[in-house]
């Protein structure tokens, strides 16, 4: 595996296919086919990958199966350093996963600037893949850039409602906080090279840099302010209910199941690790944080009558647990919030292509103008209703496991944020109880035209549901892949 540059693949595979769709703009159906067969092949590799990963490293990169490390621009300490283990792993695995339902998603949806629309799909797989495989911190950087500019347009050119003002509060917010993390950067670049003349950014030198506490304080606060806001934390998270509520479907999708995770990855892969002594000082405040956001995100969600809207602020309070996980910092509520990341793309991910399934079919969101689909369309209330209790954590899916390990991690560290957040569960369950009855078991309200699920809409459908029973049901093989990476972080190996 090592002889062959697998993790180059995997970053440019997507912006190959992307420039080749964009060659064939006026071929719509063979735009289709070619982003669905690049989507594929990238999940075949990365499958390939995690079939045949070898043992994790113990050489200069420990815990790391794969690197690949290339001079760059050596003149200012730039190198091409990509390297996978179990945790950067599972988030190539979801991206490439989400990648094939956002082509499908699209397949019917999507009838304007198909070529663009697939081609910036696939430019944003590459740099969503670039991020979680960068362990040069210039690197990083740039694919960071590289995924929001596709979004922007997703969101602009194929949204609804106010898709405009949507995008522009996206970019805004996002910019800010990509300006304050490359401002981080340059100063723990210019802190490493005036401690040791040897200007780098490679994330394995960077780690050993010897700061004073107020340097690293104040560069660990640009860092988790870049990444809060995509996460997102309260109270920097107001861009994300208009982005999702105003995007394509694909663009609520890949929003909620990757680009979020790109915050959260960013904190553990790299804040966390650069700045211990900083940490100590943030953490009661992230702790407070994730719990506001586990509440404030269900307390809000009750209250939308759009169902778009109501997932979206549902993704407030889900990835409030995943922060939980990480301020708690032990192995237990750091693997718990690493599997989080991933359920959390799979089951909103589903229930975002379920309420695009309906808005396509009806052209409203309105939890009011629905009622009785369980006797008119079954099969997509079988799954509505799958997917609707995997989100409120019931045990045997995959929210369960991911909340259940974040909740006993956290409580033996730190018992009050982790019994708040478990008291925040309940409000998930009044606010998806009540979408549940409205939508499928009331009586219907309006005589919509609806048809029950396609071929394609029930593929999509089972493979996300195979995903989210799988790891609800049988988690060790994930848990057992991160095990390494996991303890590393938190230095108990």
């Amino acid at each position: 595996m090592e002889q062959y540059p697998l993790l180059t693949s995997l970053v440019f595979l997507p912006l190959l296919g992307g420039m080749v769709a964009l060659l064939l703009w006026k071929r719509e159906a063979a735009c289709r086919w070619l982003a669905l067969v690049t989507g594929l092949l990238e999940l075949a590799l990365a499958g390939f990958i995690y079939l045949a990963a070898p043992l994790p490293s113990i050489h200069a990169l420990p815990g790391f199966f794969l690197v690949e490390d290339l001079p760059w621009i050596e003149r200012f300490g730039i190198r091409y350093t990509l390297g996978m283990d179990g945790i950067s792993l599972l988030m190539v695995l979801l991206t490439a996963f989400i990648t094939v339902i956002a082509m499908l998603v699209s397949w019917r949806a999507i009838r304007e600037r198909v070529a663009l629309h697939y081609g910036l799909i696939l430019v944003m797989a590459t740099g969503i893949m670039g991020v979680f495989l960068s362990l040069d911190l210039f690197l990083f950087y740039l694919f960071w850039e590289v995924m929001l500019i596709p979004m922007l347009f997703l969101i602009g050119i194929w949204g609804h409602g106010r898709r405009i003002y949507s995008a522009v509060k996206f970019f805004i917010f996002t910019l800010a906080g990509s300006l304050l993390m490359l401002l981080a950067i340059i100063g723990l670049y210019l802190v490493h090279g005036s401690e040791t003349g040897r200007y780098s950014f490679a994330l394995a030198e960077l780690l050993h840099t010897t700061m004073t506490p107020a340097t690293s304080f104040w560069l660990f606060a640009a860092f988790l302010l870049a990444f809060a806001i995509k996460v997102p934390l309260f109270p920097v998270h107001t861009w994300l209910p208009d982005a999702h509520t105003d995007a394509s479907t694909a663009g609520s999708v890949i929003l909620a199941a990757l680009l979020l995770k790109t915050g959260a990855y960013g904190l553990i892969r790299f804040a966390y690790p650069l700045f211990p002594a900083a940490v100590l000082h943030f953490t009661p405040l992230l702790y407070t944080l994730a719990v506001i956001g586990i509440i404030y995100g269900s307390w809000i969600a009750f209250a939308q009558q759009d169902m778009k809207r109501l997932v979206a602020y549902s993704s407030v309070g889900h990835m409030g647990f995943v922060a939980l996980g990480i301020a708690a910092w032990t192995p237990l509520a750091l693997s718990g919030a690493v599997i989080q990341m991933v359920n959390h793309g799979i089951t909103t991910g589903a229930l975002f292509v379920l309420v695009g399934m309906l808005d396509e079919r009806s052209h409203t969101r309105e939890i009011a103008a629905f009622g009785g689909l369980w006797g008119k369309i079954p099969l997509f209330s079988a799954f509505f209703l799958l997917f609707a209790v995997s989100s409120v954590g019931l045990p045997g899916l995959n929210n369960f496991v991911g909340e259940f390990l974040v909740l006993v991690g956290t409580f033996r560290v730190a018992p009050l944020p982790a019994v708040i957040a478990f008291l925040g569960i309940v409000l998930p369950l009044i606010y998806m109880i009540r979408l549940v009855q409205e939508v499928l078991f009331q009586q219907e309200r309006m005589p919509l035209p609806l048809a029950d699920l396609s071929l394609r809409e029930g593929i999509m459908l089972t493979l996300l549901a195979g995903v989210n029973i799988y790891v609800g049901v049988h988690p060790a093989p994930l848990l057992e892949l991160i095990r390494v990476p996991v303890t590393l972080l938190v230095g108990t190996l």
